[in-house]
């Protein structure tokens, strides 16, 4: 049985459409919406830029936008709920997952060469996912 409808928002179109799933998903259901942004800390590219620790005042700043935008964003969807951590997309969805969430992705269609480089986090997230999982196909253009 599920209980929670959990979505993965980059703030992409790709994901946007994701969200519409799962918005629709949670209503079939009648299991809250629950999206959730994960924001990724900047890579060092320099090794001596790894001892600087990042404002944190900025960390907050940037917690708070993304929270901002992400309400937005459910701003059709009454009653829906909103979370904002730092991390690795995959690990912290799967993270928040139980065994009855139904956890929706987007996957984008990526050339063999940028999955290689940058992996999947749709891929990640259906291998180690605790619960079922919904992927909503879209073109790189979507």
């Amino acid at each position: 049985m599920i209980t929670r409808v959990l979505v993965g928002v980059d703030f992409s179109a790709a994901s946007k459409q994701a969200l519409e799933r799962a918005a629709t998903w949670a209503t079939i259901c009648g299991a809250p919406l629950v999206a959730m942004h994960v924001l990724q800390p900047p890579a060092p590219m320099l090794p001596e830029a790894q001892i600087a620790l990042p404002d944190p005042a900025w960390l907050h700043t940037m917690e708070d936008h993304a929270r901002e935008q992400l309400e937005g964003w459910l701003g059709g969807h009454p009653g829906a709920t909103v979370i904002v951590k730092w991390g690795g997309p995959a690990e912290e969805l799967i993270a928040e997952a139980d065994p009855q969430t139904l956890l929706v992705v987007a996957q984008v269609g990526h050339s063999t060469l940028e999955r290689l480089l940058f992996g999947s986090t749709a891929a990640r997230v259906v291998r180690l996912a605790p619960c079922d999982v919904l992927v909503v196909r879209t073109d790189k253009q979507a």
